[in-house]
């Protein structure tokens, strides 16, 4: 049975809306091997990514930018002294071609956005560089079923709770829907509102965390069944 009462629908737009942390995993996979051709322990590459992106995130943010500056700063740490002088720079222009990538939707993603927005108010709340985020929505064509976009430096507990308290949503009516239990799901339930988890396998790592058991959760397998829901 779907919800019949206008309802507030906040919207994440990476790897929700739009294929996004492919792109990244798979230039990875490419600087990974660039490491191993070099002679370089890789056992490590991974995991010291993570924590350079999460050292750096705080300070810089997040976008293409300064992933490439945390993956560089990564490469030039394990390799090999002796190595090609190039190649640093052969990471850094891989990873700064992320921001060419053509804007690949999600299949049923404007039609069930045409849906939607006819039956409730649909807000798109995403996080990340705000020039490279604009972009990537003005490629998406879909701002247009918004009433208006939110980019976020953050998503948690603190800025949801602003954005209730600026459009004066009410909690009970409001649902944050997204892939991220930690950016989308759990700092959304925690400020009093409700959440939709559509998982996508191809998350972020440092975007996994369980999400919370809560009555206000539902979870869907596909964007496109949210119009059997609201």
């Amino acid at each position: 049975m779907g919800i019949q009462n206008s309802q507030n629908l906040l919207i994440d737009a990476d790897d929700t809306l739009w294929e996004n942390n492919i792109y990244f995993e798979r230039v990875i996979q490419e600087v990974q091997a660039l490491l191993c051709r070099a002679r370089a322990d890789t056992r490590s590459f991974r995991t010291e990514l993570d924590e350079t992106e999460r050292r750096r995130i705080p300070l810089t943010g997040y976008g293409t930018v300064n992933f490439t500056h945390s993956l560089v700063e990564t490469f030039q740490r394990l390799l090999p002294p002796g190595a090609n002088p190039t190649l640093p720079a052969q990471v850094q222009q891989l990873s700064l071609a992320i921001l060419e990538h053509p804007m690949e939707i999600f299949q049923g993603v404007p039609e069930t956005l045409a849906y939607l927005s006819t039956r409730h108010a649909l807000f798109l709340v995403t996080k990340g560089d705000p020039e490279e985020q604009s972009r990537k929505i003005r490629a998406s064509a879909l701002a247009g079923y918004f009433r208006s976009i939110e980019i976020l430096p953050e998503k948690n507990t603190r800025t949801y709770s602003a954005l209730i308290a600026r459009h004066g949503w009410e909690g009970s009516c409001s649902w944050m829907i997204g892939n991220s239990p930690r950016s989308d799901i759990n700092p959304a339930l925690a400020a009093g509102m409700k959440a939709v988890y559509i998982p996508y396998i191809h998350t972020w790592t440092l975007e996994h965390e369980e999400p919370a058991e809560h009555p206000g959760l539902l979870e869907l397998a596909n964007f496109s069944d949210l119009r059997l829901h609201f």
